[in-house]
């Protein structure tokens, strides 16, 4: 990688102050997008999906906990497998700390996966986890909500993901919906986000993102390629 020229104290400052005035504009157009996506129009959810937990099972309504708002992460980690994707587990990292905060602005926070709940706390607790994680394997929800496919929908190229038709070869992908419940205890979709949609969640990269390196891909074999789950990177 070429690394930035070396300057003076006053020139660096005349170009951080020109690069100041672009972020400040950017920061003012995404306040201005995440209105727009507070005002997405809602969606009703009828059907009944019930997951599975630690403490049993739980409808979509009940991991609510009291709270009007739910963000649902869409961990991949199929019922095949013995641990969870090393990519989500990359975001997953992220999870802990931010609940307690949530929680307090009347929002609740759960992953969910398709693998069956021993194997969801076996893996959570190597990774020294907290947050709330269910099981959707007996629902269709993963399947409703276009983070997993069929054998069929993929051997047909028919596979719906990130709002298009995409060839695919994995039977789940990543994502984050959104929930509101009404007064009347009525169940709303109201946003999701999948593939690069959900970069703002991982805090470590916009960490990378202020560093002259930056993410650091471009010569990899392909992104992420570095990313491995944290009890596994070298010493």
């Amino acid at each position: 990688m070429h690394l930035p020229p070396i300057v003076t104290p006053a020139d660096w400052q005349t170009v951080r102050d020109e690069l100041m005035a672009e972020e400040k504009e950017a920061t003012r157009a995404l306040d201005a997008l995440a209105a727009k996506r507070r005002r997405l129009p809602m969606v009703r959810i009828d059907k009944e999906y019930v997951f599975e937990g630690p403490d049993g099972p739980a409808t979509l309504a009940d991991l609510f906990e009291g709270r009007s708002q739910l963000v649902v992460y869409h961990f991949m980690f199929n019922p095949e497998t013995d641990v969870g994707c090393p990519h989500c587990s990359f975001w997953a990292d992220n999870f802990n700390g931010v609940v307690a905060h949530l929680n307090h602005r009347d929002v609740t926070f759960v992953a969910i996966s398709r693998a069956p709940v021993a194997k969801l706390q076996a893996f959570e607790k190597r990774m020294g986890w907290s947050f709330k994680w269910m099981s959707s394997g007996g629902t269709d929800f993963n399947y409703d909500f276009c983070v997993s496919f069929t054998p069929e929908q993929i051997r047909n190229g028919a596979v719906f993901y990130n709002y298009q038709k995409v060839d695919m070869d994995m039977a789940d992908r990543e994502g984050t919906s959104v929930f509101y419940k009404d007064a009347g205890g009525a169940v709303f979709h109201t946003y999701s986000a999948y593939a690069r949609g959900i970069d703002l969640l991982n805090t470590a990269y916009n960490y990378l993102d202020l560093v002259p390196k930056g993410r650091d891909e471009d010569d990899l074999e392909f992104t992420q390629s570095w990313v491995r789950h944290h009890d596994q990177y070298d010493k």
